[in-house]
Parts: structure tokens; C-alpha cells; sequence
């Protein structure tokens, strides 16, 4: 593994990068107020076995890239979000953009869930020739689709935690209110992301600067229309937090696009369909073999 920094104006990223560096690029974008360390590190070993090299980063207001300051209210950041986003999904997308640049990879596939999925949407749409394919996963094209059942905004509004053992039974707690119904949530796992993401910046506010910067950025489906590259859509029948309709508008929206929709999956990456998202990766980008 290599570590990073990308650096965006005044904005540093970082990143981590696994596998061999003649692997195929494949860039992984996280969601809100997630850390890279959620791309689970054996998700990331199957996708270096299948056969690429995997690039990983915490986007700013998360881990160990730039915080901003601020913490913006709940009733602008519904109402009046542009006053209060001090940044923009393109932003978001221009500093995946000079991760690329920092591992030098003129091009990349590019995956993203959640908030991850909307930024690769707008990579995809404002620096085309960076993109190889676009895989977008329980994501949507605009804020107004595909909204959240009041149970999962709730969880996002579980108090912030005040220790590295509290943040990971914060973790475990919103995890299951989101997650997926038919598969076990993996606690062990989730209490030690949320331990070692408390170690390397712990900063709740940075989610409500995210989350602003969404409702700032508006529908994108009509750049979307002008996506011309292998496109793969993700989502789950179960996804409370951003529901299976932003999946089938993404879709929807990018000509030629693949979706597809798992049963009983929620807002989450579920271990046992790790198999079957690695093969739609596989199949999509024309990586069809493991690595010897």
C-alpha cells in the first residue's frame, strides 16, 4: 500500500493506493461523512485480485484531508443551502480529479457510493476524459429523489460521539438502521472503523458541510445526458437512506446504462454480495480475469 497527498488549490486529499501499479485504475469514492477505511481492506484485496489497481481517499471534511470550519444549521441547510455550503459537489469532483493526477493516472475507472456516487456523477460529467467507466452505487442524480424514510434521517441524528469506543457504537448504531434487512450486520468490523476513524479525525460537522454541498449542487440528470461511457448503477430494494428511485433515475439518466437492483440490500456494502459487485465491475470495465 502507498499513501498520499493530493493537493487542489489550498485543498489537500489523501489517499491510499493498493495493488500492483499495473493493475487497472480503479478510483473508490466514499460517501457522507465516511473515511476511506470504509472500503472494507478485503473488498479492496478482491478487486487487486480481479486485477486492478485500487485507489482509496478521504474526501475533504473527512479523515485526514482538509476540514473546513462551520457547522451549518438544520434549517438553512434545508432552506437556503446555498448560503451555507462553503463548497460544491464540484468541488468534491475536482479534488478526485487531482487524486488522479497526484498517482498519475491520466484516466480512471471511477466508483462512488452514496455522496461517493454523486461525486463520480460529476466527475463523469465535468472532466469526461478522466472517466473510464462510471459505476454509481445506492446513489442518486438529484436530492429530491429517492429521499430517506424519517427512521434513517434519525440515525444520522444520533449525538456525535464524545470517545473512539463511543464513535464505534455510534457506527454500529446507524449502520443498523440503514443496512441491509437479509444480511447480519458485521458489528465487530463497523465498531473498529468507527474507532480508528475517531484516531484519524473525528469532526461531525464536516458531515453537515457535505451534506450542504449536495443540497447546493442540484439535479444533475441533464449532464448526466451527456455521460458517454460505460455506465453501471448499484442500489438496494432496501435502502432506506437514499432510496431504490435514485438508483432507477441515475440509471435512467445516462444513456445506455446498466442497472442493478439487489433484493433485501440497504445502505450499505453487504460481505456476501462483495462476489457479485466485483464481477459487475469486472464485466463493465472488461477486467474478466483474476490476477496470477
Amino acid at each position: 500500500m502507498v499513501t498520499g497527498l493530493a493537493r487542489h488549490h489550498d485543498v489537500t486529499i489523501a489517499y491510499e493506493r493498493l495493488g500492483p501499479a499495473g493493475g487497472e485504475p480503479l478510483l473508490l469514492v466514499m460517501g457522507l461523512g465516511m473515511q476511506l477505511l470504509s472500503w472494507p481492506d478485503e473488498f479492496c484485496a478482491m478487486l487487486v485480485d480481479r486485477g486492478f489497481s485500487v485507489v482509496r481517499f478521504d474526501n475533504r471534511d473527512a479523515g485526514q484531508s482538509t476540514h473546513f470550519t462551520g457547522n451549518p444549521g438544520l434549517l438553512p441547510l434545508l432552506t437556503r443551502p446555498a448560503a451555507v455550503a462553503p463548497y460544491r459537489l464540484t468541488d468534491m469532483a475536482d479534488d478526485a480529479a487531482a487524486v488522479l493526477d497526484a498517482v498519475g493516472w491520466p484516466t480512471a475507472h471511477v466508483a462512488g457510493a452514496s455522496l461517493g456516487g454523486m461525486i463520480s456523477q460529476t466527475l463523469a460529467i465535468r472532466h469526461p476524459g478522466r472517466v473510464r467507466t462510471l459505476t454509481s452505487i445506492m446513489s442518486t442524480p438529484s436530492p429530491r429523489i429517492g429521499r430517506p424514510r424519517p427512521g434513517a434521517l434519525a440515525a444520522l441524528g444520533i449525538p456525535p460521539a464524545a470517545s473512539r469506543d463511543a464513535a464505534g457504537e455510534r457506527m454500529v448504531r446507524v449502520f443498523r438502521a440503514i443496512g441491509s434487512p437479509r444480511y447480519p450486520v458485521e458489528e465487530q468490523w463497523l465498531r473498529d472503523v468507527g474507532r480508528r476513524a475517531y484516531d484519524r479525525g473525528h469532526d461531525p460537522a464536516g458531515a453537515r458541510r457535505q451534506l450542504a454541498a449536495i443540497r447546493a449542487s442540484g439535479d444533475r440528470r441533464p449532464g448526466l445526458a451527456g455521460v458517454r461511457v460505460p455506465t453501471l448503477v448499484l442500489h438496494g430494494d432496501a435502502d432506506p437512506l437514499v432510496r431504490v428511485s435514485g438508483g432507477r433515475a441515475t440509471a435512467a439518466a445516462v444513456p445506455g446504462a446498466r442497472l442493478v437492483v439487489y433484493p433485501g440490500m440497504g445502505h450499505d456494502l453487504p460481505r456476501p454480495l462483495w462476489p457479485e459487485f466485483v464481477g459487475e465491475l469486472g464485466a463493465l470495465t472488461g477486467v474478466a480475469r483474476r490476477a496470477a
